[in-house]
């Protein structure tokens, strides 16, 4: 067999075996990763290496190497689940950089860090002003995590005293010309109701790149001709100009009618539908 042929084998049947291992070691190792993880990475690579370019002659002996160090990570992966002092030796522990708008320079120090990393992982987070953090803690990965202090954080509804309802999220229901089904009935829906919306805009899931519905129902497309302009959503749009115009027919109602009964009933629904619409209007623009 060729030796060029024999290089390329190897190097896919190593490729496979390394996706293999990397899946049996979890998916950490493909998360952001830790020091240790990352030296561990690269020993898988160089080994691997060494064995497809036949410098380590007998494959054999670099399938024992390579077995070994996996078993070892494993082993220590496992030491770390169980004891808190592995885990800390070997992934290390986070660090508090900024306290109260103070940047802990002996925590740098420490951490290696210059004042430029830490202002550069701060802007990451949209955070341009150090006397805007309450606290900063840098993980074990580097990454740094900063918690801005109460009147500088954005408000929420939590803030208002506003109630909220479970939001499912947008759902991808078409990828490739594919429907999914799973992310259909995510949001209470099938296929008939995309065939439905479909049928709207006159287009066919074989010629959809993306589709997406969010929360409220609205269908996105992405269509693979870039060409061809789809309409854009206009369900919100609908539903808050239907009650504007129930409000409006509510109020000349009890303007057409003499019926005292009849006239209080109709006011009383048309500030119904004004309170209502103002609820919703900022959901419904």
């Amino acid at each position: 067999m060729p030796e060029w042929l024999q290089l390329i084998l190897r190097s896919v049947g190593f490729i496979v075996l390394l996706i293999l291992v990397t899946r049996l070691l979890g998916r950490k190792i493909a998360a952001r990763m830790t020091y240790f993880d990352v030296a561990f990475a690269v020993g898988l690579g160089v080994i691997a290496a060494a064995v497809s370019l036949n410098i380590v002659s007998n494959v054999i002996n670099g399938l024992i190497v390579l077995f070994a160090w996996v078993l070892t990570g494993i082993g220590i992966s496992f030491l770390a689940l169980k004891s808190q002092w592995v885990r800390n030796l070997v992934h290390g522990r986070e660090a508090v950089v900024i306290k109260h708008g103070k940047i802990m320079e002996e925590q740098l120090k420490k951490m290696r860090y210059t004042p430029e990393d830490l202002l550069q992982k701060l802007r990451h987070q949209q955070v341009f002003n150090v006397a805007d953090v309450e606290f900063a803690v840098m993980e074990s990965d580097g990454e740094v995590n900063a918690l801005l202090k109460a009147n500088r954080q954005p408000i929420t509804p939590q803030h208002l005293g506003v109630e909220t309802t479970p939001q499912t999220g947008t759902q991808t229901v078409i990828l490739d010309g594919n429907i999914m089904d799973e992310p259909l009935a995510t949001l209470g829906l099938n296929r008939g109701w995309l065939h439905t919306e479909l049928d709207k805009i006159g287009v066919s899931p074989e010629n959809v790149f993306v589709a997406q519905v969010d929360a409220m129902g609205e269908l996105y497309l992405d269509l693979f001709d870039d060409a061809i302009q789809t309409p854009q959503p206009t369900t919100r749009q609908l539903l808050l100009t239907s009650l504007e115009k129930a409000k409006a027919d509510m109020e000349t109602f009890s303007l057409d009618t003499q019926d005292p009964k009849a006239k209080n009933m109709y006011q009383h629904c048309a500030k119904e539908l004004a309170s209502i619409t103002v609820d919703l209007r900022p959901l419904l623009k």
